[in-house]
């Protein structure tokens, strides 16, 4: 880290909180009942509240995962982003409108209006905490690798900074008070991402292309290694050695790597030659000509399954995220709800093309990340090594200030929907002290397993919340939408089986050793196997209990697909 880069990021987290603090003041103060916590009272315009589902969706994973992945596997990764709007096209045609004329706070609230069932209502609201949990994981991750590859500062001080400030953000103001934080939040993303981007591309000279395999250093480069890895060494080079590797301990020595696998110890300190391959983290692996792009590199061998399975996760886990869909209820009725969902893509698209273009970036200017496979940290250090000096600095701090926009945006929004979930079961206290009481309920779970899951990719533990939400509450809400013979029993039987089998396997990935196989095919990526049964169990379980469709099935249709003055009655 340059010495003017430190103050530039410093300052940049400065500002984005103080940004944070006055908008949450301001809303604060009209914030006083459980509506304004829960719902901002239903009058969030459809521009205001795209902007903020939009920057609530735009993550860790889109702000500093999408250009890992480009930097790691090329523009084949692209089709992830890609998928993650569309994913937001299902939810204009299946979901927002319907939803939002049920009349529900939350996704539990909307379960048991349209089952009547007290035991589908537990079972969604089981759901949407560890979608939210397994959401929040990669938000204080990007925090703390902000923080460390920035200022240099522990992972742990990111962490404390997302759980402060969502804590004082939505514990003070709920709804209402991180709306408006959140919609100028997209906004200074954008311009974090833009900015940088069309600056460093005015930077850029001519090099090697980018689609040499392997990619090369262009110049002599100094890599630390911060934890022990094991790389893969394309082609054979001499190394000077400050460290261990392979065992051995040396001292500013000259090693020569032959092609292969080789360990290297954790501080140790490498200097490789002008030219020379760049080595890749084994858990990085590099596709081979004609292999398909299976994403984050692995399991290798199941690319084509892996691949669709992911898509699949993140098409219908977007249908079902609970920050999402919270937001819906927000709007004034189900025509606004429409007119925000039709704008939230068109708002992502603009932002995705950006991240890429820092990710193929990267592949010329922080090819070392390869190597140490922290590759979350490309759009950070991107700006000092393009633009050494004072420039690099003040785009680091605008990267910065973005960073942490993302994480604190999505963060609010899981908290909010956690809590607003959870508060619903505290049916004995004051509306406000249960909506605070979950908020604390909703970090304190995340925070209790970071330090045991070890360094993660963003996009890499978003798909895992998705893939949750794809096998439980995106069958929910399909079938409770727009089939009639959903019955309770159906419902717990998909939400059950299709919930337990997601959350078991995000579960074994992260505290588990790596798997290889089908084995650790179906614990990466399980949608394709446990969406499908979830929607089977459902549909399966209701036509034999179809006595036992609620007598409020027809109304309930009624409601969720006629226009709303038609109902109001």
């Amino acid at each position: 880290m340059t010495a003017p880069a430190v103050p530039a990021a410093l300052t940049a987290l400065a500002v984005v909180l103080a940004l944070t603090a006055a908008l949450g003041l301001h809303a604060r103060r009209a914030a006083r009942t459980p509506a304004d916590f829960l719902v901002a009272s239903r009058g969030v315009s459809p521009l205001w509240n795209a902007t903020a589902i939009s920057s609530e969706y735009l993550s860790a994973a889109a702000y500093l995962g999408t250009a890992g992945l480009v930097l790691a596997y090329g523009a084949d990764m692209l089709w992830l982003p890609i998928g993650a709007t569309a994913g937001y096209v299902l939810l204009q045609a299946f979901v927002t409108a319907p939803l939002r004329r049920s009349g529900a706070y939350t996704l539990s609230d909307f379960a048991e209006w349209r089952l009547g069932s007290r035991a589908v209502r537990r079972a969604v609201t089981c759901c949407v905490c560890f979608v939210g949990w397994f959401y929040l994981l990669p938000q204080f991750q990007g925090a703390g690798v902000t923080l460390r590859v920035l200022t240099g500062a522990p992972v742990w001080a990111g962490w404390a900074v997302i759980v402060v400030v969502a804590l004082a953000l939505v514990a003070s103001g709920g709804m209402r008070g991180i709306t408006a934080v959140q919609a100028v939040q997209f906004w200074v993303k954008l311009l974090a991402v833009a900015v940088p981007a069309f600056a460093l591309l005015a930077c850029w000279h001519a090099h090697a292309s980018t689609t040499d395999r392997p990619m090369r250093f262009a110049h002599a480069t100094h890599v630390h290694v911060r934890t022990g890895t094991a790389v893969i060494v394309p082609a054979a080079v001499t190394v000077t050695t400050t460290g261990r590797v392979d065992g051995a301990r040396y001292d500013a020595a000259a090693v020569p790597l032959p092609a292969g696998r080789h360990t290297i110890g954790a501080g140790t300190e490498l200097v490789f030659p002008r030219g020379a391959a760049v080595p890749r983290a084994e858990r990085l692996p590099a596709r081979q000509d004609g292999a398909w792009p299976a994403p984050f590199g692995q399991p290798a061998g199941h690319g084509v399954y892996t691949t669709y399975s992911t898509l699949l996760g993140v098409l219908l886990g977007t249908m079902g995220l609970p920050h999402i869909l919270m937001r819906f209820y927000t709007n004034t009725c189900g025509r606004a709800a429409r007119r925000t969902a039709a704008l939230v893509p068109g708002l992502l698209a603009l932002f995705y093309v950006f991240p890429a273009v820092h990710g193929a970036l990267g592949r010329l200017y922080t090819p070392e990340l390869l190597m140490t496979g922290d590759i979350d940290a490309t759009i950070l250090l991107l700006p000092r090594r393009a633009a050494p000096g004072l420039a690099g600095a003040l785009m680091t701090g605008v990267v910065a200030a973005g960073a942490f926009a993302a994480f604190i945006s999505t963060s609010c929004g899981l908290v909010m929907a956690i809590a607003g979930t959870v508060t619903q079961r505290m049916r004995h206290q004051d509306g406000v002290t249960a909506f605070r009481i979950g908020v604390v309920l909703a970090l304190a779970a995340p925070l209790a397993v970071l330090p045991g899951i070890g360094p993660r990719d963003a996009a890499d533990l978003v798909t895992t919340a998705l893939c949750v939400s794809a096998c439980s509450l995106c069958p929910l809400l399909v079938l409770g939408i727009w089939w009639r013979g959903l019955t309770a029993a159906g419902a717990c039987a998909g939400l059950v089986a299709g919930g337990e089998l997601a959350v078991a396997a995000g579960v074994a990935r992260l505290a588990s050793a790596p798997r290889t196989g089908w084995a650790a095919a179906l614990l990466a990526q399980p949608t394709l196997a446990v969406a499908p049964a979830a929607f089977a169990a459902m549909i399966a379980v209701s036509l034999l209990t179809r006595r036992r469709v609620p007598r409020r099935a027809d109304g309930a249709m009624a409601r969720l697909h006629l226009p709303e003055h038609a109902t109001a009655h």
